[in-house]
């Protein structure tokens, strides 16, 4: 079947472990930059921070909300945070990497397969609309950052 993907990619001007430090908690950092709509509740089932954390998310696709049970791993702890879709194939990648000056470059991917009609209208649409939310969702990121780091960074 044919994958899609879909993400964005800006520097965050914030250093490296406080962005990583807020993608990484599900309790509080990372609920609070999820851009409401399209995302619902965002609910901790167990862990909390980083690797081994399970919680469902809502999220508005079209005219329906739709929850996701999520599981996280590290694969490459402090730069490389990774959700996978319990019950799908979805994939969702967090990467942070150091750049000049102290700052941050965030990149986020979400991947999937799906094939037949859905899959191709998929396939032209969901790039284009999801790449506005991610990138709000990585200024809401540099926000609470910011927020974090006394606003230092600039």
């Amino acid at each position: 079947m044919p994958q899609i993907t879909a993400g964005a990619s800006a520097v965050v001007h914030a250093p490296p472990a406080t962005v990583y430090g807020i993608l990484s908690d599900y309790h509080e950092g990372h609920p609070a930059i999820l851009p409401r709509p399209p995302f619902g509740a965002l609910v901790v089932e167990s862990g909390g921070t980083g690797a081994g954390t399970v919680f469902r998310v809502q999220t508005r696709q079209g005219l329906a909300m739709r929850t996701y049970r999520m599981a996280v791993t590290e694969p490459e702890p402090g730069r490389l945070l990774v959700e996978t879709a319990v019950d799908s194939d979805l994939v969702s990648t967090f990467r942070v990497e150091p750049v000049e000056g102290g700052h941050s470059r965030v990149t986020i991917t979400t991947r999937w397969t799906r094939g037949g009609v859905q899959g191709l209208v998929e396939r032209l649409l969901v790039p284009a609309l999801a790449a506005p939310i991610y990138r709000k969702e990585i200024a809401n990121l540099e926000r609470l950052a910011r927020e974090r780091t006394g606003g230092t960074q600039g």
